[in-house]
Formats: C-alpha cells, structure tokens, sequence
C-alpha cells in the first residue's frame, strides 16, 4: 500500500475541532511549538540551514511584539519551504522545514497553524522505525493535542 503523503491519525478531526475559536496568537505558539518540535530533524541533516529556525523565531516575536509586516512573514515562510526543496531524500526533514514554514505562515493565517502540525507529525512518522511510522504519528499528535488542550486552560479530553 501507498503510503499517504501527510500523516494522519484518529485525533485529527478532534484537533480541528479544538483549533476553531482559539485566540490567533495562541495558535501560534502552539505552530511553532508543534514545528519547533521536529526542527532537529532538519538540523541535524543541515545544521549550517538557519531558514526554518528563523521562521520559529519570527514568528515568536510577532507573537511578543504584534508587529506584522506581510513581506517579512512571506519572506520567512517561503525561505523555510525553500530550504524544505533543497533537502533531497530525506521525507522527515522536509516536512520539518515545512512545519516552520506553516508556523510562521500562522502570524496571516490562524489556521496554518494545522498544517503546522500535520507537517510536525509527519516529519516524526517519516523518521520512525519500520513498523512504528503509525505510532509515531499518533505520539506526536496526542502531545499536540494535549498541549494545545493545556494552553487553552481545558479540562476537555
């Protein structure tokens, strides 16, 4: 069988669900939490690569600061994508750059953060073991799901 291109797990309906209605900057902190999360999986391939870290933090000091300046988040999302094309053959570390570059896209759009978190998941399902890649995913979305339960001040399980 194929595998899918995203990771996908029995909580994933239940984390849109969450997502909907949380304050915009919440939901950046948990992007970048959720992709800061997978970052040593690009860096430890391209540790001279700054672009996706860069994204992370861009990101947390528009959540400090609320100072948004379109084509600094453009510049910064699509530097971490770029640096996601440049990584040839390894399927974890691309979707880490990519989580980054959903994080920082989250400072627009509140529902990159999402994406955020499918490519942080991914990244972890495309690093496991064989045979592991299904609970990897389901590792990392449980924590995203419960982190993001925890940030909100929920008591929701």
């Amino acid at each position: 069988m194929k595998r899918r291109k995203m990771a996908v797990s029995s909580l994933d309906k239940s984390i849109v669900n969450l997502v909907t209605g949380v304050d915009h900057r919440i939901l950046a902190i948990w992007a970048a939490d959720c992709a800061e999360r997978a970052l040593p999986l690009f860096e430890e391939l391209r540790p001279g690569d700054p672009r996706p870290r860069r994204a992370i933090e861009a990101l947390r000091e528009w959540v400090t600061s609320g100072v948004f300046r379109m084509a600094d988040v453009r510049r910064t999302a699509l530097d971490a994508h770029a640096a996601a094309r440049d990584v040839q053959g390894n399927d974890a570390a691309r979707s880490a750059a990519r989580a980054a570059g959903q994080a920082m896209a989250t400072a627009h759009v509140s529902s990159h953060a999402i994406a955020a978190a499918i490519y942080a998941a991914t990244a972890f399902r495309d690093a496991a073991a064989t045979g592991d890649e299904e609970g990897a995913t389901m590792r990392e979305r449980e924590w995203q799901f419960r982190h993001l339960l925890e940030m909100i001040g929920t008591s929701e399980v």
